[in-house]
């Protein structure tokens, strides 16, 4: 959160909220090429006066969108998964919502990614902050299961985390294109097997 954002009164965050919200859902749905600040006016009801307040140009209102959806709490639940079964509850969860959404739509994050990342280093930055805030749960959570002993000590929390982001994210793309949740699930299972095979059993 920015000074500038820690002195919003309740109306002025109010209001800048739905500014963020709106142009979220409007790229989404047109691409960040194809939306305009006043398309974001107008879907939004602000004024032009309203917007320039809070974002002094497109680049500005676009790098809200992109730390709206890093902020988004639905690829953390559950809360850093420390388990086996709560990193396959967190695998359900992102299948589920693709089911829920026909396969349309994709990653928000993502699509945001691939149109944006080659744009400027500073929003490829701005991006890579974002998917690591989606990595930090994961990460956490696997690391605390290693420093109990459940994993094999040669396990490396890290690149499981990574490997279990870069499934849903490319698993979501392909579901996305082929309108099925097999992509997903299978790029998502596989995974799930390799952290499986680094769990300890414990001895009979």
């Amino acid at each position: 959160m920015s000074t500038g954002e820690k002195n919003l009164t309740s109306r002025g965050r109010a209001t800048r909220d739905r500014i963020v919200e709106t142009a979220a859902r409007v790229i989404m749905a047109r691409g960040v090429a194809g939306t305009t600040i006043q398309d974001v006016m107008a879907e939004a009801q602000v004024s032009t006066s309203q917007v320039y307040h809070y974002f002094s140009d497109k680049a500005a209102l676009v790098a809200a969108v992109i730390e709206f959806h890093a902020g988004l709490a639905e690829p953390a639940e559950p809360a850093d998964p420390d388990s086996v079964e709560k990193l396959e509850r967190w695998c359900r969860n992102a299948i589920t919502t693709q089911i829920e959404r026909d396969f349309v739509g994709g990653c928000e994050l993502g699509s945001l990614a691939s149109e944006l990342a080659e744009t400027s280093e500073g929003v490829r930055i701005q991006l890579v902050q974002a998917f690591a805030r989606w990595e930090a749960p994961l990460r956490r959570g696997l690391r605390a299961m290693r420093a109990r002993g459940e994993l094999r000590p040669d396990a490396d929390p890290d690149a499981l985390a990574l490997a279990l982001l870069a499934a849903l994210q490319g698993g979501i793309l392909l579901t996305q294109t082929r309108r099925n949740i097999d992509p997903l699930r299978a790029a998502l299972t596989t995974v799930m097997a390799q952290v499986r095979s680094a769990v300890i059993t414990p001895s009979p």
